[in-house]
């Protein structure tokens, strides 16, 4: 039996592509934890640590759909090669702001101007799309996707803490740049895996923010990063009170690891369920995970809970995806691509946030509750859009009749 994985990456240029973009992307999960490891050693304050960090995520989650309108309206091409330059440019100067101990505002100005950083895996997603559209191996490929992204967050904010730590403040980010700023050059130079650009359609010019599917699919994955932003905070405060604090890295660790499992064996399947029947049963699987994790009253119940709470991310993500490519048209796929991880990026703010409240006023345990009202925010959102993830923008056929 062939290997579904292996049979992508026959076509010319998915290798060249795929690993150039998975060079360009590591900055996405390096810079937010990065940038608080080197302003909390260069400067010592760690809510300024903080909220220069949120500059940029920020300004990214809001600004970067609008870089990938561009990019639909005027190829990769022309827009990564800009942005990304300004983007360095910023990184540069703020990691030369907090070596030489330059005016906080400064701090705020290169953070703001790096937060113009594209979505690396918005445009390798559209790559794979331009080339497998309409076939099976498209899900595969979102398969592969996101199981990367998963590795990607994972790994990457330890590695930029670690740097940081270890070698000088400015590590972290200094390398996080070198990754953007060769990794883009090199992804922009495989020109022959470039998509097309397609003639603006129906919407007329307008924001895929505006279409009934990208926002419903958002709206979810705020939900859905609501729940990972959540775990993370829960699971290191609930180790501590438990008296393991150095469990937490290997739990979340295996939060991920029943995610990466279980989307490489859903990466393989050939399923004849429609794909919005899949996303919603994907977050009922979410649900379902998430309402014992109430229950937890050890480190090794939490383990195992984890784990299995994981089982649900990447069916969700690989599905959300094909949804997107399935539902939006064509002159629209990378903006509504980034949409659905911009979700994904506010929606771990806010888990983050709203556990770190609830766990201060009502104790480590009472985090869990975020991670299950958020997976009622999903399901309720898939429920109500459900329709709506049947049909193609402007059309009225259901998108089983597409498959």
């Amino acid at each position: 039996m062939s290997n579904p994985y292996r049979e992508i990456f026959k076509a010319p240029g998915t290798k060249a592509f795929a690993s150039t973009g998975f060079l360009a992307r590591l900055p996405l999960s390096m810079v937010t934890m990065g940038t608080v490891a080197m302003l909390s050693q260069t400067h010592g304050e760690y809510w300024l640590a903080g909220a220069v960090s949120a500059t940029f995520a920020l300004t990214n989650a809001f600004v970067s759909p609008q870089i990938s309108r561009l990019v639909d309206r005027y190829g990769q091409s022309r827009v990564l090669a800009p942005v990304t330059t300004i983007s360095v440019a910023g990184f540069t100067g703020l990691i030369l702001a907090a070596h030489y101990g330059w005016q906080n505002w400064l701090l705020f100005l290169f953070a703001f101007i790096a937060g113009v950083m594209p979505s690396m895996p918005a445009m390798v997603r559209a790559r794979w799309t331009a080339i497998y559209r309409d076939t099976p191996k498209l899900h595969t490929a979102f398969a592969l996707e996101s199981i990367l992204d998963e590795a990607i967050y994972m790994l990457g904010s330890v590695f930029a803490i670690g740097l940081s730590v270890t070698v000088f403040p400015e590590a972290g980010p200094l390398l996080a740049t070198l990754f953007l700023a060769v990794g883009t050059t090199l992804f922009l130079a495989q020109k022959s895996t470039e998509p097309p650009v397609h003639p603006v359609e129906a919407a007329g010019g307008r924001s895929a923010i505006r279409l009934g599917a990208v926002q419903v699919l958002t709206f979810t994955l705020i939900a859905i990063g609501t729940m990972f932003g959540a775990a993370e905070v829960t699971v290191i405060a609930f180790s501590e009170e438990l008296g393991h604090k150095g469990a937490a890295s290997f739990i979340l660790a295996g939060y991920a690891g029943g995610s990466l499992l279980v989307g490489l064996v859903f990466g393989t399947l050939r399923l004849t369920m429609p794909l919005s029947r899949q996303f919603l049963f994907a977050i009922c699987v979410a649900m379902l995970t998430a309402l014992p994790l109430l229950l937890i009253g050890s480190i090794w119940s939490m383990a195992l809970l984890m784990f299995l709470a994981g089982a649900s991310i990447s069916p969700t993500f690989i599905t959300a995806f094909g949804l997107i490519e399935r539902l939006v048209p064509s002159s629209q796929l990378t903006e509504g691509i980034t949409w659905v991880m911009t979700g994904m990026g506010i929606g771990m703010a806010t888990g983050s946030f709203a556990s770190g409240y609830v766990i201060d006023v009502y104790g480590a345990r009472n985090g869990f509750w975020i991670l299950v009202v958020a997976a009622a925010v999903a399901l309720t959102t898939a429920l109500i859009g459900y329709r709506t993830l049947q049909f193609p923008a402007g059309s009225s056929t259901p998108e089983a009749a597409l498959a």
